[in-house]
C-alpha cells in the first residue's frame, strides 16, 4: 500500500488543527478502492476509511484531499461527495478532469487501488434552500457532481432546472430522478471558463412563479457574470448561492480553492 501523494515531509500544515471553518470535520486516512472514468472528462474515485461508518454530510459538500506536498506544505484539492455507504465504509467522489498538469490532475491520474491519501471533510456551506418552490442550477462541468447530488436530494414536488456546460456529447449523464430538467451546453472548441454561453442561457431560462433559489458554481469570473445576469432579471442576492471552484489561467491555492487576488 502506498501513499498516493508525492513523497515529502509535511513541516507546515495550516490545517494541523481542525478548528474555525474546519470545526466538526473529520481527518481520515482514506484508501482507494476504485478509480475509473465515467465519461471522457469525469472520473469516479471510491475510497474507504473506518471513520466513514459514522460520517455525516449534506448534498453538495465535499472532501478535501491532500494530493501533494510542496516545500513542506500540503497541497489540497476539494472534491464533491457523490455518495456514501456507511455499512461498507465507502465514499464516492466524481472528479472533473481538466487535462492539465496540476497536482489534482496528477493525483487522479495516478491513484490506484490500495493507495492512501489524507482527507478532511465534510466541507462546504451551500445547501438546498428548504423554503424554495423551485431550484435553478447553473454552472460548468466542475459543478456537475454537486448539482446532480443536490437535485437528487430535493423533496418530491420541488422542481429543478439544471444548465450545465460540458466539453461535449460524450460527457452527458443520466439526469437525477424526480422533477429535474437538464439542459446541456456543449463547449466544443471554446476555451473552458468563458462565461458567454452560460450567461446567455441564464438570461433566457424561464423563472417560474413562486420563491426560487439559484445555485451557481464553476469558474470564478463566469460565476460572477451569472450573478449579474440573474440580478438583472430581478433575483435578489439572498436567493442566489454562488461558489467559485476554479479560476481560468490560475492554479488553485494550496487549500483547494481559487487563489484570492
Amino acid at each position: 500500500m502506498a501513499d498516493s501523494a508525492p513523497a515529502g515531509a509535511v513541516t507546515d500544515d495550516p490545517f494541523a488543527r481542525l478548528e474555525g471553518p474546519l470545526a466538526g470535520t473529520t481527518r481520515m486516512r482514506l484508501t482507494v478502492t476504485q478509480n475509473r472514468p465515467l465519461t471522457p472528462a469525469l472520473q469516479q474515485v471510491v475510497l474507504t476509511a473506518p471513520e466513514l461508518a459514522g460520517f455525516r454530510w449534506r448534498p453538495g459538500q465535499d472532501i478535501m484531499l491532500m494530493v501533494a506536498v510542496a516545500d513542506g506544505r500540503p497541497v489540497r484539492r476539494r472534491y464533491t461527495i457523490r455518495a456514501t455507504d456507511p455499512e461498507q465504509r465507502l465514499v464516492t467522489l466524481e472528479i472533473v478532469r481538466h487535462g492539465n498538469e496540476g497536482p489534482g490532475e496528477r493525483w487522479v491520474t495516478g491513484a490506484r487501488p490500495g493507495d492512501t491519501v489524507e482527507g478532511i471533510g465534510p466541507r462546504g456551506k451551500i445547501f438546498l434552500a428548504p423554503g424554495a418552490d423551485w431550484h435553478l442550477f447553473i454552472g460548468d462541468h466542475a459543478a456537475l457532481p454537486a448539482f446532480f447530488t443536490m437535485a437528487a436530494a430535493l423533496p418530491a414536488g420541488q422542481r429543478a432546472t439544471v444548465l450545465l456546460e460540458i466539453p461535449g456529447l460524450a460527457d452527458e449523464q443520466q439526469p437525477p430522478a424526480g422533477d429535474v430538467s437538464v439542459s446541456w451546453l456543449h463547449r466544443g472548441s471554446r476555451p473552458a471558463g468563458e462565461p458567454g454561453a452560460l450567461a446567455e442561457a441564464a438570461g433566457q431560462v424561464p423563472l417560474p412563479p413562486g420563491l426560487g433559489q439559484a445555485y451557481l458554481a464553476g469558474e470564478a469570473k463566469a460565476v460572477l457574470a451569472l450573478r449579474e445576469v440573474l440580478a438583472d432579471r430581478g433575483m435578489p442576492g439572498d436567493q442566489v448561492s454562488a461558489k467559485a471552484y476554479w479560476g481560468r489561467g490560475r492554479a488553485n491555492a494550496s487549500h483547494g480553492e481559487p487563489a484570492r487576488d
